[in-house]
């Protein structure tokens, strides 16, 4: 065949050619657009983000309660699961006089445990118990009839120590516990740094020597271990006892059972003033709060009641600013729900948490998300909000408030 015949066929086929070649191209370029656009629609959403609107501390609504702290001494107010309402006056360590026995009792208590209706074992009246009622009576101190030879019950001595704050029973105690007077307080001290008290040293068992030093803070914490005890917190709380030959004694908190007032112990002396170390429970807001709270130092003519009357006011001043208050405002978003593609939904909290506190308390708040599905439907749990005060917890699920919207084709299709 010619070369012409070649050129000839050649030409009269280049359009045919052309055309096939235009045609497998743009198929070609079909085809790849279409797996293009199917990788593109069918490739995994990225998951949306959760963007926190809370800060990790939250004050409580309102203005801080101004308490009436007393304008002499020193001393401390403590909400029990919710923190302190602050402190007055020095923080150095000062006489507490019969405050000490809330910590003899203490010790003998973690030793000899009493069970709800028991008397526990005989103790016997020694010599020493003898000669420390007979020098208390000599002195004027506060002392409890005993007698040679007669036996106390751990229940009936502790009821003479804390009731009738009687010095001699501190000494009967401390020798049954431990043998020696020595070795009761240095259980005393051992036990006062195992609480954390470290403004707290004791020099005897019953208070009468001026060396027995502590804080209104340190004796807050004191007095909410002691109150944990179930045998402590029923003598305590008890306005008379009877016993065997000191017959009937009255307690010498004469602010037992008003304004919620439960405990804890009195004390007065030269060296220390009039002091109280207290507890008072109330219901507030449909809560259970309970105060613990310490008053020191207290100088007047009548020492215990002026630290009793600054105690009651402080209680009731403090059981008007305690309430429940919600960390978080009813309604309020806690957070958003953010898509790559530009949607998003608030996060709410279906109920408001409350906690017991008091306005300006700071309010430790923690939220929990974990990894958030693709497609969120209204109601969706999105996690958890925890609020922290003290020993209280309070855990709230949050969800979502609506249906968060999914991607448009559009940006399916153009998304990097």
């Amino acid at each position: 065949m010619s070369d012409d015949v070649l050129r000839s066929i050649v030409a009269e086929n280049a359009p045919r050619v052309r055309r096939y070649a235009i045609g497998a191209l743009v198929a070609v370029v079909l085809v790849l657009i279409g797996v293009l656009v199917g990788v593109q629609w069918f490739r995994p959403v990225p998951s949306p983000v959760f963007r926190s609107a809370v800060s990790t501390s939250v004050r409580l609504p309102g203005s801080p309660p101004v308490l009436p702290w007393p304008t002499t001494g020193s001393s401390a107010l403590s909400v029990e699961g919710a923190g302190s309402l602050g402190h007055k006056g020095s923080t150095d360590p000062v006489p507490i006089a019969s405050v000490t026995k809330v910590m003899t009792a203490y010790v003998v208590l973690r030793d000899y445990p009493l069970a709800s209706g028991a008397a526990g074992p005989a103790i016997p009246v020694t010599a020493a118990t003898m000669a420390a009622y007979q020098t208390g009576l000599a002195t004027q101190q506060s002392v409890v009839r005993v007698t040679a030879g007669e036996t106390l019950t751990e229940l009936e001595a502790l009821e003479g120590l804390l009731v009738a704050s009687g010095n001699d029973i501190a000494t009967l105690l401390a020798d049954w516990d431990a043998s020696s007077i020595p070795a009761f307080v240095a259980k005393m001290n051992s036990t006062a740094r195992s609480l954390g008290l470290d403004s707290t040293r004791f020099d005897d068992p019953s208070g009468l020597d001026p060396g027995s030093v502590s804080t209104a803070v340190d004796l807050i914490r004191l007095g909410e271990a002691a109150m944990a005890i179930p045998a402590f917190d029923r003598i305590v709380a008890m306005g008379e006892v009877i016993l065997p030959f000191a017959g009937l004694i009255y307690n010498f908190d004469s602010d037992l059972g008003q304004n919620g007032m439960v405990g804890i112990k009195t004390g007065s002396d030269s060296a220390a003033g009039g002091c109280f170390l207290f507890e008072a429970q109330k219901t507030v807001d449909d809560s259970n709060v309970t105060l613990v709270g310490a008053v020191l130092g207290q100088e007047t003519v009548s020492p215990i009641t002026a630290a009793l009357d600054a105690a009651d006011v402080l209680v009731t001043a403090a059981f008007a600013a305690v309430g429940e208050f919600a960390p978080v405002p009813p309604g309020s978003p806690v957070g958003r729900i953010v898509a790559s593609w530009g949607s998003s939904v608030p996060v709410m909290a279906p109920k408001s948490p409350t906690v017991v506190g008091w306005a300006g308390l700071a309010v430790a708040v923690q939220v929990h998300v974990g990894a958030l599905p693709p497609a969120i439907s209204s109601g969706t749990r999105i996690g958890v909000l925890e609020v922290h005060l003290g020993g209280q917890r309070i855990d709230v699920v949050l969800r979502a408030s609506r249906r968060l919207p999914g991607p448009s084709a559009i940006w399916r299709l153009t998304r990097l």
